[in-house]
This record gives structure tokens, sequence and C-alpha cells, in this order.
């Protein structure tokens, strides 16, 4: 399939069936950047109510930026990755400091700022101002490598190379969310066969599941003690110290002597 015949295949795909998401009603780049970050390994139907709450609550990256710690990850609840939210409104404080409120336009800008990395940079450029930036998630990758009919062993560098140059001109925002979509309904992994470059591990009961469970009581209660926690979780106060210093770590909690 050329190029011009596989753009035309998708978009006019996405002109019938796109989805109606709330982040995609806005070029905001302080809401498109908080998407982007809550939709970080979650699913899109989690973090849609999530998303607007977060928004009523800090309409704007200054309200975010000054906002109590707590009140932040209260509001983050339920989303996991708790370390997210802490990233994101230190990258507030900063913009606020060294940008004026204003999310900076340059990708090297971005990338320097806490929980932005190349995927989340190239998201912000893309759905806010419409950049041709290259969103390289597991979707896109699913379907260049099967229309294309590339192996699956295909370097990441040169899809990148190649994802860039499919995007049509002038229509980044288009392009990206029709893949977005095209790969989560249509061409999906169980269809192709072709599986994510990463797998993650069973979440129940896992350290990260502890995290979140310690941290939705220390939101509740304020505050709370090893032997307490131990106890909950029918775990030894070694095993809950040594996940409770993985959140100190992530500078989620602090610890009274």
């Amino acid at each position: 399939m050329n190029k011009q015949a596989f753009q035309q295949k998708i978009l006019s795909w996405y002109e019938k069936n796109k989805r109606d998401l709330p982040w995609r009603k806005t070029t905001d780049p302080y809401a498109i950047m908080v998407s982007e970050i809550m939709l970080q390994q979650t699913q899109v139907d989690r973090v849609i109510p999530k998303y607007q709450a977060f928004l009523k609550a800090f309409p704007t990256i200054k309200d975010l930026a000054e906002a109590p710690t707590s009140q932040v990850l209260e509001l983050w609840s339920g989303l996991g990755y708790n370390s997210r939210a802490i990233r994101l409104q230190e990258a507030a404080k900063i913009i606020c400091k060294q940008y004026r409120g204003q999310v900076p336009k340059s990708r090297d800008a971005l990338m320097d700022l806490p929980g932005i990395g190349p995927y989340t940079s190239n998201a912000i450029l893309s759905f806010a101002h419409n950049l041709p930036f290259p969103c390289m998630d597991t979707n896109i990758r699913r379907i260049i490598l099967h229309e294309l009919q590339l192996p699956e062993k295909t370097a990441p560098e040169k899809l990148y190379v190649l994802a860039e140059s499919l995007i049509p001109e002038g229509r980044s925002r288009d392009w990206h969310n029709a893949l977005m979509d095209y790969g989560s309904t249509i061409l999906t992994a169980r269809k192709t066969g072709i599986k994510s470059l990463t797998t993650q591990s069973k979440f129940l009961h896992s350290k990260r599941w502890y995290r979140g469970q310690i941290l939705k009581i220390l939101v509740k209660e304020k505050e709370t003690t090893l032997k307490k926690l131990a106890k909950l979780f029918e775990k030894s106060p070694a095993d809950i110290e040594e996940i409770v210093q993985e959140l100190l770590k992530a500078r989620l909690i602090a610890v009274e002597p």
C-alpha cells in the first residue's frame, strides 16, 4: 500500500467512526498535557471522568501549581501510578516559574519537564499545536507494521522515521487521533497477532497495588503507622517498610520521626 492510499484509508474511516473524547475538544496545551500524562498506562474509560474532575478543580496550570499536593493526589486516586500526579504538579510549577504559565512549544523544553518523555512531548505538540511530530504508541506501531507488512522486529528508530513521513501535511492532530481509534477498535492486537513491546505484570497485590492502597489510606486519614498497615494488609512490617521506602523515594509521602 502506498503512502497516499494508506492516509486516505485511515482518514476516511476516521471521519465516520471517530471517538468523542473530551480532550479532543480543546487545543489548550495544559489540558492536553494533563490528558496525555493521565493516559500513560491507563485505559481511556478510566481517564475520562478523572480528566474532567481534575480540570474542574484545576482549570489553569497556575491552579495546579499552587494546589496542595494532597488535593492533587486525592483527585488522581484511582488512576494508579500516583507519581505521575507529583511529576505533573512539579512540571506545572516549573512552567509557571520559567515560562510564565505557558506550556513550552519546544520539544526539548517539554522533555526537560518532570514526567514528560519523547512520546508525551510529541503528543502535546501534535494535539495542541497540530505539529508533525510522530506519536508512536502501541496502536500506531501495530498499524504501521501490519499495513506496510513490516517485520515485528523492525527497529524503533526506523519506525519513528517512517511514522514521521506518513503524517499528512497540516493534519497531524487528525492523523494521530485516527490511528489511535483505528488501532484500538479495528486493527487490534488480537486481530493482527502483533504483540506489544512490553507486557505489564499482574497488578493485584503487586507492590504497585500496595503503594496505591497506602496512598488512598493517607489521603483519607492523613497519617498512619507501619504497624497498622502491616496488620491491615497481613504483611510483615519489613515488607510494608520496603513499600513505604519506595513511596518516600518518589516523594509521594513524608515520614515523621
